[in-house]
């Protein structure tokens, strides 16, 4: 087991990286005398699943979820962006708290099924798959640990239902740890990029209209059979958006492009890149001439 560095000086995650076959002694339940304290203090990341399972269980569509329940947030500046949960208003407890527990515990989010135990997911520059490892988050709060109920990692994974969480929420971690170890390689996304990376993930009803818009259908061959699982479907959906994702952000095609409309779409890009180098030269002529200009004044 390897030792990385501590983020930060206070982090209650403890740093050595843990295997599933680990055993841990945890349990948290009613009558724990620090019942709910966690959820008196949230900064919880969600993932693309989380957001699909909550607005479900809510009857939401994902748009009027995320104004409502969700704050964005940034990986690196100028680059692709996460969300959080908004807490209560003025404060910082959740907002599905109540005194007998959560309010959506069978759809709660991936991080509080995890606590207190950390996902570190990881990927190395030259390698194409990611590798899982984990870590123990102890808190002065939490009682929890005190209480004598062995169990390993996969065992409480199983238990807490993370297997599938997991499962249907790898292609979005790939993309992030992608675009994180890619670095100058790649670039930073364009606002472009950025926001079909935001429907694409978090906003899933939005991204179903842009999938069955007739632009989309012009450049992209959708088999009948997936067209009709995407129309019904969130879980199908949401895997084919980071298919699409892949593709879009960093080339990996999977999709059938129509190569007609491919090419007319290129030809539109190159004359909308000279038009923009044409204008910017004729801006730059123009401050040009203003500045000499501007110098013969003072002769």
């Amino acid at each position: 087991m390897s030792q990385p560095d501590i983020p930060f000086p206070q982090s209650p995650v403890l740093p050595t990286m843990l295997a599933e076959t680990h055993e841990i002694e945890f349990s948290c339940h009613k009558g724990i005398s620090c019942w709910n304290a966690c959820c008196s203090n949230i900064d919880i990341s969600l993932t693309p699943y989380d957001v699909l399972r909550m607005k479900t269980r809510l009857g939401m569509r994902s748009t009027e979820f995320l104004k409502e329940y969700t704050v964005p947030y940034e990986f690196d500046k100028d680059s692709i962006a996460g969300i959080k949960f908004r807490p209560v208003e003025g404060g910082t407890s959740c907002r599905f708290m109540k005194p007998e527990g959560c309010g959506i515990y069978e759809d709660r989010p991936t991080a509080c099924r995890y606590y207190p135990v950390a996902l570190l997911s990881m990927r190395r520059q030259d390698e194409y798959v990611d590798r899982d490892s984990y870590a123990i988050v102890k808190e002065d709060h939490c009682k929890g640990h005190e209480v004598k109920r062995p169990i390993t990692i996969a065992g409480y994974r199983k238990e807490q239902g993370l297997e599938e969480y997991d499962e249907l929420a790898r292609g979005w971690r790939q993309l992030v740890l992608k675009k994180k170890s890619s670095g100058p390689t790649i670039g930073k996304p364009s606002l472009r990029s950025r926001q079909l990376f935001f429907m694409a993930c978090y906003d899933i009803d939005r991204f179903r209209e842009f999938v069955f818009a007739d632009s989309f259908a012009k450049l992209f061959e959708l088999k009948p059979e997936e067209r009709e699982s995407f129309a019904k479907d969130d879980v199908a959906l949401l895997q084919f958006a980071f298919r699409f994702l892949r593709q879009v952000l960093f080339g990996e095609e999977s999709i059938t492009l129509n190569a007609e409309a491919a090419q007319e779409r290129l030809v539109k890009v190159q004359e909308k890149r000279l038009i923009e180098e044409r204008e910017a030269a004729k801006k730059r002529a123009l401050e040009a001439e203003q500045d000499t200009g501007a110098d013969e004044g003072f002769d």
